[in-house]
C-alpha cells in the first residue's frame, strides 16, 4: 500500500475584484479622519474669504495678497513637521511609548522656532509685495494683513505638531474637535471684526487676520493642554524634561525636509500666480483668491486619500508584495479621481451659486464664475498628482517626487501661466489654464514614475 505524501495545493489567490474592494474599504477608512482635520484648515479660509469678499472687493484683494506668502509658510511648516507623525507612528508600532512622548517633546520647541521664524518673515510684506509688481496701495494693505497673520504662526505650528503626535498614536479625534471649535470661533470673530458688529469698529481684511491669529493660538495651546493633561500622560512620558530637542531630533527633522520643500515649492508657485493676478488688477486678485479657495476645498479630500494611499503602499512595500503595492497606488488614484469628478460636476453646474456665496459684487462675480466652472477640470488632475506623489513616498521614493513637483509647478506652471495671462491676453483665466496644464504634467510624470517602480 503506497504511503506517498500527496502534494499540498497552493492557496488560491484572491480574485482581483475582492482585493480591489478591500483596498477601497481600507483606503476610505484611513482617509476619513485626516480629511476632516485637513479640510478644517481650508473651511476656515473659505469662511474668511466669504466674509471679507462680501464686505469689500478691495479688502478681499488685500486678504488674498497676504495669504499668498502666508499659505507658503503654513504649508512648508506642515511638511517640515511631518517627521513628528512618522517617528511617533513608528515608535507606536514598535511598542515604544516613551519614544512617542520624546518625539512630541522634541517637536514642540522646533515648532515654536519655526513659528517665530515665520512671524519674522511676515513683517517685511510691503517691500516684498512691491518687488512682486504690486502697487503701493496694494502692497501696504496686504502687508498689514500679513503682519497680523504672522503673529499666529507659532500657535499654528503648535497645533500642527501636536495633532501629528496624536495621529501617530491613533488618537486623531482631539485634533478634529479642536479644528471644529476653531472654525466656529473663527466665524464669529471674523463676522464681528471684519464688519464691526457688537460695537466694534469694522476692520475689513485685518479683522479676519486678527480672528485667524487668535483662533490659531487657541487651537495650538488647547491641544497642547489636552496632551499635557491626558489621563495616561505617564505612559508616554509627556512631562519629562527635554534636554536634546535639537540634536536628538535630527532624524525627525530630516524626514520632514523633502515634504516641506515639496509643499513649499508648490505653494510658492501658486503664490507667484497670485502676484500675477494682482498685477492684472485688484479685481483679478479677488477672483483668483475665490477660485483658488474653491479649488483647495475639495483638494483636502485628495490630501486625506493621498495620506491613506501612502500608508497602503508602504505596507505592501514592506511585505515585498509588488502586485499589492501597485494595486494600492492605482486604487488611490482611481478613488480620488472618482470623488473629485463628482465635485467637478457640481462646479460645472452651479458656478453662479457658488460664486454668490463669496461675493455680492457684480463685477467680481462676473470674473469669478468662469474660474469656478473651469476649476472642475483642475480638480481631478491636481488631486491625482498629490495621490501619486504620496504613493511614491510610501514606496520610499522621497526626493524624486519633490524634483518632479519643482519641474511641474516652477518650471512649467509659472512661465506658461504668465504667457497665457499676459502674452495671449487671457487675464486671470490664463492663470487657471496654466494650473491645469501643470497639474496634467505632474500627474502624468508621477504616474509614469510609480508604474516604473512598481515593476522593479
Amino acid at each position: 500500500m503506497s504511503t506517498a505524501t500527496l502534494p499540498v495545493p497552493e492557496p488560491t489567490p484572491e480574485p482581483l475584484r475582492v482585493r480591489l474592494l478591500a483596498h477601497i474599504g481600507e483606503l476610505l477608512g484611513l482617509a476619513a479622519p485626516v480629511i476632516v482635520s485637513r479640510a478644517g484648515l481650508m473651511v476656515m479660509m473659505a469662511v474668511d474669504t466669504a466674509i471679507v469678499g462680501r464686505f469689500s472687493a478691495q479688502e478681499l484683494a488685500y486678504y488674498g495678497l497676504a495669504h499668498l506668502p502666508g499659505n507658503i509658510m503654513v504649508g512648508t511648516g506642515v511638511g517640515l513637521l511631518m517627521g513628528t507623525v512618522m517617528i511617533t507612528a513608528h515608535a507606536f508600532g514598535a511598542g515604544s511609548d516613551a519614544e512617542c512622548g520624546r518625539a512630541w517633546r522634541r517637536s514642540v520647541p522646533y515648532a515654536l522656532l519655526l513659528g517665530v521664524l515665520f512671524a519674522l518673515l511676515s513683517l517685511p510684506g510691503g517691500p516684498i509685495f512691491r518687488w512682486g509688481g504690486q502697487t503701493d496701495e496694494m502692497a501696504q494693505g496686504g502687508a498689514h494683513v500679513l503682519a497680523v497673520l504672522g503673529l499666529g504662526a507659532p500657535g499654528m505650528m503648535l497645533y500642527i505638531t501636536t495633532g501629528f503626535f496624536l495621529e501617530g498614536i491613533k488618537r486623531p479625534l482631539p485634533g478634529m474637535v479642536a479644528m471644529l471649535i476653531g472654525n466656529l470661533a473663527n466665524a464669529g470673530l471674523a463676522w464681528a471684526l471684519v464688519w464691526g458688529h457688537v460695537g466694534l469698529d469694522p476692520l475689513g481684511a485685518v479683522g479676519s487676520a486678527w480672528a485667524t491669529t487668535i483662533v490659531r493660538w487657541g487651537m495650538g495651546l488647547g491641544l497642547v493642554a489636552y496632551v499635557w493633561w491626558m489621563h495616561d500622560h505617564e505612559r508616554w512620558h509627556l512631562r519629562r524634561p527635554v534636554a536634546d530637542w535639537w540634536r536628538g531630533a535630527a532624524r525627525q527633522r530630516h524626514l520632514g525636509f523633502a515634504a516641506g520643500l515639496s509643499i513649499g515649492v508648490e505653494s510658492g508657485a501658486f503664490a507667484g500666480l497670485g502676484l500675477f493676478a494682482g498685477m492684472i488688477s485688484p479685481l483679478a486678485l479677488g477672483a483668483y483668491t475665490i477660485g483658488l479657495n474653491l479649488t483647495a476645498l475639495p483638494f483636502m479630500a485628495a490630501v486625506g486619500l493621498a495620506s491613506a494611499t501612502a500608508v497602503r503602499v508602504g505596507v505592501a512595500y514592506g511585505r515585498g508584495d509588488r502586485s499589492d503595492m501597485a494595486l494600492a497606488g492605482w486604487t488611490g488614484l482611481g478613488v480620488t479621481s472618482a470623488i473629485l469628478a463628482v465635485v467637478g460636476v457640481v462646479y460645472r453646474s452651479l458656478p453662479d451659486a457658488l460664486g454668490a456665496i463669496y461675493t455680492g459684487n457684480p463685477e467680481l462675480l462676473e470674473a469669478v464664475v468662469p474660474l469656478i466652472a473651469f476649476a472642475a477640470w483642475i480638480l481631478i488632475a491636481d488631486g491625482g498628482q498629490t495621490v501619486m506623489a504620496n504613493a511614491l513616498r510610501g514606496r520610499h521614493d522621497a526626493w524624486v517626487p519633490t524634483a518632479l513637483h519643482f519641474f511641474s509647478y516652477a518650471v512649467v506652471m509659472i512661465p506658461v501661466s504668465a504667457l497665457l495671462a499676459f502674452g495671449f491676453g487671457h487675464g486671470v483665466h490664463g492663470l487657471f489654464e496654466g494650473i491645469l496644464i501643470a497639474s496634467l504634467v505632474s500627474v502624468t510624470i508621477l504616474s509614469l514614475r510609480f508604474a516604473y517602480l512598481s515593476r522593479r
